[in-house]
C-alpha cells in the first residue's frame, strides 16, 4: 500500500518537511510540501493525496481553517501536527475532522506507524474536488454543480446535501446521517426534510427524476451517489 500512496505536507518549518520527507521517501511514499495554508490547500486539489500531515501554526491561514476547508470535499486522513499537549486543544482537533495528532517534537518512526494505521482504516482514497458522473459534474473546491455544462443553481441546503453525497459517493449515506449532518441532531426524526430536498435536487439533475440515474434511494437507509 505505501509503495504508492501519495502523501502531502503542510508545515512552514523547512527542517520539519525534510525530516518528514526522507521518512517517507524512504517508506516509498510519493510526496508533496507547501509551507503555507493557501498552497496546502492549492496541493490538495492538484495532487490528490492520499493523506495529508498538516502544522497548525501556519503563517497565513490558522491549520485549523485549512482542515475544515479540506475536509468540505474530501474525507482523506489528515494528521495534524501540533506544539501543544493540551488534552482540550486535542479533543478539538478531533471534533474538527482531524483523525491523529503528533505533539512536536515526534519520532519519524511513530510518523509512519501513524500513516500506516490511518491508510488501513480508509484504503487508498483520493482527495479530489471533481466528481464526474455521466452529464453530472460536481466541483467542490469551487462549489458549483454542471449538467450537460449547464451550470446549475442550487440553494444552500440542495448544495450541501448534494456535497455531502458527493464526499462518500458510490456509499450509502443513511437519512440519520444527513439529517444530523445537515439540519443537527434536532431533525433526526424529520425525515420529511431530506425527500424533499432530495426531490428538489433531481428535478434539477435528473433528465427524468422519476428515474434518477445519479442519486438513488436505498430504501429504509439513505441515500447513494452514483
Amino acid at each position: 500500500m505505501s509503495s504508492s500512496s501519495r502523501i502531502l505536507i503542510i508545515d512552514d518549518e523547512a527542517a520539519v518537511r525534510n525530516v518528514v520527507k526522507m521518512a517517507l521517501a524512504n517508506a516509498g511514499h510519493s510526496i508533496a510540501e507547501a509551507a503555507t495554508g493557501a498552497e496546502g490547500l492549492d496541493k490538495a486539489s492538484s495532487f490528490h493525496p492520499n493523506l495529508i500531515i498538516l502544522d497548525l501554526g501556519l503563517p497565513d491561514l490558522n491549520g485549523r481553517e485549512v482542515l475544515k476547508q479540506v475536509r468540505s470535499w474530501t474525507t482523506i486522513p489528515v494528521i495534524v501536527l501540533t506544539v501543544s499537549d493540551d488534552e482540550k486543544t486535542k479533543v478539538t482537533l478531533l471534533d474538527s475532522g482531524a483523525d491523529d495528532y503528533l505533539t512536536k517534537p515526534f519520532g519519524p518512526d511513530e510518523l509512519l506507524a501513524r500513516i500506516r494505521v490511518a491508510l488501513r482504516h480508509t484504503g487508498m482514497i483520493e482527495a479530489t474536488p471533481i466528481f464526474e458522473s455521466g452529464d453530472l459534474k460536481v466541483d467542490l473546491n469551487k462549489k458549483t454543480v454542471l449538467v450537460s455544462e449547464n451550470q446549475i443553481r442550487l440553494t444552500s441546503t440542495e448544495y450541501a446535501v448534494l456535497s455531502r453525497l458527493v464526499r462518500d459517493h458510490g456509499k450509502v449515506v443513511s437519512q440519520i446521517q444527513l439529517l444530523k449532518e445537515i439540519w443537527g441532531t434536532t431533525a433526526k426524526d424529520q425525515s420529511h426534510y431530506l425527500r424533499i430536498y432530495i426531490n428538489q435536487l433531481r428535478k434539477k439533475i435528473e433528465s427524468n427524476p422519476s428515474e434518477p440515474v445519479h442519486i438513488l434511494t436505498e430504501p429504509g437507509v439513505g441515500y447513494r451517489l452514483i
